[in-house]
């Protein structure tokens, strides 16, 4: 090699210590949340579609001029390649039902890194509380093997406030 990448051990040390010195003006809730993306990457599971929500549906049919009532729970959909996950949210507790029902496990993955399991039982039912806060993503593990992760999800007040 002709040329020298460094002249001499005080210019590489002076550029190495701009290295530092930048990667500590990064404001540390993006270095927990990049870690924490990374760390949930879930690459063997598909991503779910939120396919319908009712919070969605309700604003709709208010423009659309329909009377209702506000409603006290609040539903969820999420599609996938081969299942279906539907979510009903309650005051406290996240329900939800796998279509087709089977047995598996479900995870409730935070942003912070905080990981809550719930056992889906062999008619596909679950429940898990307390309802999650924050913003948080949903990782499913059906025992036919079919996995899938949905988008992250933010919950601002509990349904029925």
């Amino acid at each position: 090699m002709s040329q020298q990448w460094w002249k001499d051990d005080a210019q590489l040390l002076a550029a190495l210590g701009e290295a530092l010195r930048s990667e500590r003006s990064v404001p540390a809730e993006f270095i927990a949340m990049g870690k924490a993306a990374f760390a949930w990457r879930g690459i063997d599971a598909e991503l779910a579609t939120l396919t319908y929500d009712s919070l969605v549906e309700g604003a709709e049919a208010e423009l659309a001029g329909v009377r209702s009532g506000p409603a006290s729970l609040r539903y969820l959909t999420f599609t996938s390649g081969e299942l279906t996950l539907e979510i009903e949210l309650t005051d406290d507790a996240l329900l939800g039902q796998l279509v087709p029902p089977g047995p598996g496990r479900m995870e409730v993955r935070t942003a912070n890194g905080a990981v809550v399991t719930a056992v889906i039982d062999q008619a596909g039912g679950f429940t898990i509380r307390p309802v999650p806060r924050g913003s948080f993503r949903l990782y499913c593990h059906a025992t036919s093997g079919a996995s899938f992760l949905t988008n992250w999800l933010t919950l601002q007040d509990p349904p029925g406030d």
